[in-house]
């Protein structure tokens, strides 16, 4: 019975974290021009951005998202000059949409935690914009070419541990349900998520799947 409750909790996780990913990158993001809208979040380069009508989750969610912008640790990408604060968010009603537009943000309900990485698939969400407005994620997208601009072997570091990318890959909405691929939890792993911006503007179709492997892990002993 113990063997089969993890595996229902298993399968619950890796539908669950789909939908994580799906409510994320589908959220529009544009910037605001309107005087109006001066309580707006900012983007990286502090101008007022705003999610698309009827992407904001409800007040309920907010709460239970608690979610925060800043854990006091760095998710950082060196090869793409890439250093902004690890922001958490707690999964609610099996979908997130994260609250800034500065931060990267781990999901702390599902798979791992950075302090303990061996344990299983640490995963990383943030939001990359469109319309001139620059997000985390707009650090990890080549817009034209369609793809992500890391390279295979360069390091992530997420808090205390520090990853190696093993792959990367464009992946349809409608697709990422289904890819089991992206939400196996496996020890020592890193999928980080973001959506993948078009050349022309308009709502993102796609989303860029990064993928890393552990490659050292810092213990904080103060």
């Amino acid at each position: 019975m113990k063997s089969a409750s993890r595996r229902v909790r298993s399968t619950f996780a890796r539908s669950a974290l789909a939908l994580v990913a799906i409510a994320l990158v589908t959220s529009g993001v544009t910037l605001v021009a309107r005087a109006k809208q001066s309580t707006a979040p900012f983007d990286l380069h502090g101008r007022r951005v705003a999610l698309d009508p009827g992407t904001t989750p409800d007040a309920s969610a907010r709460t239970r998202m608690h979610a925060t912008e800043d854990t006091g640790r760095r998710f950082r990408v060196p090869s793409v000059h890439l250093d902004v604060p690890l922001g958490a968010l707690t999964m609610a009603d099996r979908a997130i949409t994260p609250p800034g537009f500065t931060s990267a943000y781990l999901v702390r309900n599902l798979g791992a935690s950075p302090e303990t990485p061996a344990r299983g698939t640490v995963f990383v969400v943030m939001h990359s914009l469109r319309d001139g407005a620059v997000g985390p994620g707009n650090y990890l997208i080549d817009v034209d070419a369609g793809t992500a601009r890391v390279a295979k072997g360069a390091r992530i570091e997420v808090g205390p541990a520090t990853y190696a990318v093993t792959g990367t890959r464009a992946i349809g909405k409608a697709e990422l349900p289904g890819a089991r691929s992206v939400w196996r939890d496996t020890p020592g792993r890193l999928v980080i998520i973001t959506c993948l911006q078009r050349p022309g503007g308009g709502p993102s179709v796609d989303n860029i799947v990064i993928t890393a492997e552990l490659v050292a892990a810092h213990t904080d002993l103060s």
